[in-house]
């Protein structure tokens, strides 16, 4: 049977579209993950005020990090003639690994229990939480490092198109929001069981990951190992075909 050149396209197109959600989710995650200064802020307020004070928490850090996202995107447009060249990104992904694994050690090292401050007894309004939590991550312009490190990792390259340049930031959000999600459900369920130790546990699960994923890619880079996504969808779709 021959596939006519525009349906080849079409599903040339989706899987391209497909692996920039799935890199974008991931990375959306990643960056949310670590137990800073939001992370901190959200487990206090889950705790003391509720999950939908967590959310909104949540909200305000996902929305100053998609403002870093796309400043690193366009930051790295500027640069595609040196990301193009093989040499460069094999070593701006072995840099990115590098960055990743200080970044894991670090989270996996700090303990997030000292940072907590007590309650004030004031909930203030979800917009108020909302902005005070964009603002203290946006105060932190070093996120642009870790989304740098993560782009290279991933070859997360956004297209110029306005679909793959909303579909590739949304991705990232949708990861973020996601991380917060389950983070704030988790805290609500385990809320009278959850202490400074389960904290601290927590905190090293996510460094844990952190690390192992940035050994994983070090390991794929170096020895030249490529996984790709679409490749995986088309063998599971070809059982139904």
């Amino acid at each position: 049977m021959t596939i006519e050149p525009p349906l080849i396209n079409i599903w040339v197109e989706f899987q391209s579209t497909f692996q920039l959600i799935i890199k974008g989710l991931i990375i959306g995650i990643v960056v949310s993950a670590p137990m800073g200064p939001t992370g901190i802020l959200c487990i206090q307020r889950t705790m003391n005020k509720g999950r939908e004070y967590g959310l909104v928490t949540g909200a305000g850090a996902a929305t100053s990090d998609l403002i870093y996202a796309i400043i690193t995107g366009f930051g790295m447009s500027f640069v595609m003639d040196f990301i193009d060249q093989p040499q460069n990104i094999y070593w701006l992904k072995v840099i990115g690994s590098g960055l990743l694994l200080f970044f894991g050690v670090h989270t996996y090292r700090s303990n997030p229990a000292k940072k907590m401050h007590k309650p004030s007894g004031q909930k203030g309004t979800l917009l108020s939480n909302y902005f005070s939590s964009f603002l203290i991550t946006f105060a932190n312009p070093l996120i642009v490092f870790l989304f740098i490190a993560l782009f290279a990792q991933f070859t997360f390259v956004v297209p110029t198109n306005l679909f793959g340049l909303v579909f590739g930031y949304l991705s990232i959000i949708v990861g973020a929001m996601l991380w917060w999600s389950g983070l704030t459900y988790a805290l609500t369920r385990m809320k009278h069981s959850i202490g400074d130790k389960g904290l601290i546990v927590m905190n090293h699960i996510i460094g844990g990951i952190v690390i192992a994923v940035s050994i994983v890619y070090a390991f794929t880079t170096i020895f030249k190992i490529t996984i790709r996504f679409p490749e995986l969808v088309s063998k599971f779709l070809e059982l139904f075909s």
